[in-house]
């Protein structure tokens, strides 16, 4: 079995439908062409200046590059892009039924950065232990009841079975907590510079080895249910000057806007209130912000 791929003018309902069959799936030409440029001319000098990982889950022959909305406006092109951001919301807003006082009210979910890291893997590199993203949040399977994340990995170069392509068991989302993921089941990612694979967080994946003579360089971010800590720590890695600097809807999705029914809220002058006020009203903000 291969991942499926689809072309740039596949709807958000095309995209859900493969990866509710098979979690996961390519999507050809995410990015334009100028925009995978910049996207490269604005990360390689960082990345050139990061270390080896130091284990075998991050990779002693990978550079990996965190906090990418203060390296790269581009990020914001990844995160809202209409595909990737709307399949996500697909899986991830559903609502809860709840009882408040007499009423029985439908709480809808809402959606949030988790993650953000550009990927550089080397020649030599091993392969990446199989793993479930979700299991950050010890998630379990089936018993979790919806999904928690939905990832996406932008190649930036050309992504191959040789070169580190991400490697995926296509079903493993089905799968329950007792079965253990084989390296045998896996199949490499193989998509072209600006391509993007979209997966869901019970999939089982892993960075795949490098035995090219040429790096594999990706970018990877996760849309996580907005109830849910995120992985990455937003707040202490970018500044709260540079968030100020996005769009709207990237502040609200890095954590600045609280998760029904007031999941994440800040007191401002003895209100409760949404936290983006804080990026609003700078007179607001706590000292040393």
């Amino acid at each position: 079995m291969t991942l499926t791929t689809l072309t740039p003018d596949a709807t958000v309902d095309d995209l859900y439908q493969v990866i509710q069959r098979d979690g996961g799936v390519i999507v050809k030409d995410f990015l334009d062409s100028a925009t995978l440029a910049s996207l490269k001319a604005d990360l390689t000098p960082a990345l050139d200046k990061v270390s080896w990982g130091s284990h075998e889950f991050t990779g002693t022959r990978t550079r990996r590059l965190g906090a990418l909305f203060k390296h790269t406006r581009h990020a914001a092109d990844i995160v809202l892009h209409p595909l990737y951001h709307g399949v996500a919301e697909r899986f991830l807003t559903l609502a809860t039924p709840v009882w408040s006082g007499g009423s029985r009210d439908e709480m809808p979910a809402n959606m949030q950065i988790g993650t953000t890291q550009a990927i550089d893997i080397y020649p030599g590199e091993g392969a990446q232990p199989l793993h479930r993203d979700d299991s950050v949040w010890h998630w379990r399977h089936p018993e979790g009841g919806r999904q928690a994340r939905v990832q996406i990995m932008v190649a930036v170069t050309d992504f191959t079975a040789d070169n580190g392509g991400t490697r995926v068991i296509p079903g493993s989302h089905t799968w329950d907590d007792e079965r253990a993921p084989r390296p045998e089941e896996t199949v490499p990612t193989e998509m072209t510079a600006s391509s993007a694979l979209i997966w869901i967080g019970s999939t089982y994946h892993g960075g795949g080895s490098n035995s090219s003579d040429t790096p594999r360089m990706g970018v990877t971010m996760s849309l996580d249910l907005g109830f849910l800590r995120q992985e990455e720590n937003h707040y202490l890695a970018l500044p709260r000057e540079t968030v100020r600097e996005l769009p709207e809807p990237v502040q609200r999705l890095l954590g600045y806007e609280a998760a029904p029914p007031f999941v994440g809220w800040v007191e401002v002058d003895g209100v409760m209130s949404e936290p983006i006020v804080l990026l609003k009203d700078t007179a607001a903000a706590p000292s040393g912000s």
